[in-house]
Formats: C-alpha cells, structure tokens, sequence
C-alpha cells in the first residue's frame, strides 16, 4: 500500500512554480518539496487545507491511495 502525491501534477495544471506556492502557502521550499517528491511521512491537516486553498483543488486531487500491485507498476 502506498500514498502517491501528485502535488507536481496539480500545480502543472494550476501553471504555479515551487516558488509561488512556497509563498502563497507559507511553507518552505525544501518542506514543499519533500512533500511534492513524496519523500514526507507525514502532513498536517492545516497544510493540505492551504495547498488546496491556494491550488483550488481538493486533498484527493493531491493525495492518492494505491495498492502494492498499482504502486510497482506506476513507477
């Protein structure tokens, strides 16, 4: 079981830089970017509340469950 963060992919759409969100959300560059390569162990609700804030999105969009199976394949 694993938890894909498609953090990348969300901003792509949304055409916003590390920077901007880093700014926007008020978190640092390198702890977004732990969570944006899905190296983090964890999030605190209030943080996913502000990415999704600032992104418009929806904690889903971000964060996605994956079975052992899917999760050898997608990588």
């Amino acid at each position: 079981m694993a938890i894909i963060v498609n953090l990348n992919v969300v901003m792509a759409k949304r055409k916003m830089s590390l920077n901007e969100l880093s700014e926007k959300v008020g978190l640092t560059l390198a702890n977004l970017s732990i969570l944006k390569t899905g190296k983090a162990k964890a999030i605190r609700f209030s943080t996913l509340e502000s990415i999704c804030n600032v992104l418009e999105c929806q904690p889903g969009d971000i964060l996605e469950y994956v079975d052992d199976q899917q999760s050898t394949i997608a990588r």
